[in-house]
């Protein structure tokens, strides 16, 4: 496809303004730029069908089947939009006095309701704005509850080998050791491992249940009481609550903090950096040490609440991406509870049917009933020298969007699949039929999936100098 400025004729012009009717203000010549913009010289219809065409390129979850593993695409109701665009809640501003803004703060402090029941905590604070935000910001919490103890002997945050990445990165950003263990033959926590490692210098441990192979942690308990015994908090995960969102609760597991991805499980569609909303839930005991402001109730008025003495202090600008939460609360007033637990219900049931049927085409490692996703690896296929990356490209070819490739880290050539959970059977069955279709083609051409894709606009990257290198602005000679 061709560039607005590839397309440009000199002397084509689209909408001519009208001759000026007042006055001309001469600035100072210093702000004057010396030579005119060089911009595109197209017509009203070039733009028109350049921007049209441009849209068509762009796969969303709009289009098309996204089985992204471990970046859930929930169903994202556009109703929500609508509600986030009211002008109440999309033209007010953060500096307003907040008598003129009591529905918003209502709004956030009924979320923050809404996300304790759901995650059985006992305070929330709206703030982070994404998943990894809310990881720093809640093993922070721990750090300043470590502190306030006046326990500085506590640098080490234990993370399992099937963690997302950003677990260590939160773990080291807020100064600890990050201590990893391995996942036992069934793809859990290896508890004899935690064992071994758990003890005075135990800050806490991060863990993500279900965690990234779709399992749910049967030990869930005797691993909280194992941390907890030694000292340490025990952080959750919520990336992957959707799977058991309206069926168990993190805070009856034995976490002490929390963070949900509200962009990932409460409706607001995710990728391509944002924008998302990361809160935080703690205990009781940790409730003093959340970011300020946070918002309270007396009587029918709510106020800011800047006044905690052992807050790890501020986190965000202003009170988080609020149009987030806006999206969040609409979803789960819409949803209710039986909504909310049915949609987990139809995640799990959702993946449960793939993950059975594309086990007979492709080995699935840890194939025990999972929950929202599962994990299938391409070594079937390695004798033909097809790698899971070249499965995924030739996926496109077919309108599918790639599902997640080489994470976890503990499996080999996997790929991970993540049905949202409004997908109907017949969606499904479409992408049975598609796998089969490449397996059988990987062993009969398998130079075709090596070159795949071959439909796309864009033929194969090279992924690492399209990530470190990329091309972001037209140029000209």
């Amino acid at each position: 496809m061709e560039l607005i400025f590839e397309i440009s004729k000199k002397g084509r012009r689209g909408f001519i303004p009208p001759k000026m009717d007042v006055k001309p203000y001469k600035i100072n010549s210093k702000f004057a730029r010396k030579n005119a913009p060089k911009l595109p010289e197209v017509t009203e219809g070039d733009v028109v069908r350049h921007y049209t065409n441009l849209s068509r390129l762009n796969y969303a979850v709009d289009t098309g089947f996204y089985p992204l593993g471990s970046c859930t695409m929930k169903y994202n109701p556009k109703l929500n939009e609508r509600v986030a665009s009211f002008p109440g809640f999309s033209e007010i501003h953060p500096y307003q006095d907040q008598k003129t803004i009591q529905g918003a703060l209502e709004l956030m402090y009924e979320l923050e309701e809404a996300l304790k029941k759901i995650t059985g905590m006992d305070a929330m604070t709206l703030q982070p704005a994404a998943g990894a935000h809310g990881e720093y910001t809640g093993i922070a919490i721990i750090r300043q509850y470590h502190r306030s103890r006046r326990d500085f002997k506590r640098d080490e945050i234990i993370v399992p080998d099937s963690a997302h990445g950003t677990n260590p990165a939160s773990s080291a950003m807020n100064g600890f050791k990050v201590i990893e263990i391995k996942s036992d033959d069934h793809g859990m926590v290896d508890v004899n491992e935690l064992k071994k490692v758990v003890g005075p210098h135990t800050a806490g441990m991060m863990l993500t249940n279900p965690n990234t192979l779709g399992i749910f942690e049967e030990n869930i308990l005797e691993i909280a009481k194992t941390v907890h015994d030694a000292g340490g908090l025990m952080y959750y995960d919520g990336a992957n609550l959707n799977a058991i969102m309206g069926q168990v609760r993190p805070g009856d597991m034995g976490f002490d903090v929390v963070h949900l991805n509200l962009h990932k499980t409460f409706s607001t569609p995710h990728g391509m950096g944002g924008p998302g909303s990361g809160p935080v839930g703690v205990k009781e005991f940790l409730k003093d040490f959340l970011p300020v402001p946070r918002v309270v109730k007396k009587k029918d008025k709510y106020a800011l609440d800047y006044s905690s003495k052992k807050t790890i202090g501020r986190v965000r600008s202003f009170y988080g991406n609020f149009t987030v939460l806006v999206k969040a609360y609409a979803y789960i007033l819409t949803m209710g509870e039986e909504g909310i637990k049915r949609a987990s219900e139809m995640a799990v049931l959702n993946a449960n049917y793939l993950r059975v049927a594309i086990s007979k085409l492709l080995e699935v490692p840890h194939n025990s009933i999972c929950m929202h996703e599962f994990v299938a690896s391409t070594t079937p296929l390695q004798d033909k020298g097809i790698k899971a990356l070249d499965v995924v490209k030739r996926m496109l070819d077919y309108g599918i969007h790639p599902p997640t490739v080489y994470f976890p880290l503990i499996v080999h050539e996997d790929i991970m699949v993540e049905p949202t959970e409004t997908e109907s059977k017949d969606t499904l069955d479409r992408f049975i039929e598609i796998v089969k279709e490449i397996v059988e083609e990987a062993k009969k051409d398998p130079e075709n999936l090596k070159t795949a894709p071959h439909t796309t606009p864009v033929r194969r990257l090279d992924d690492t100098r399209a990530a470190r290198y990329p091309v972001l602005r037209w140029k000209s000679e």
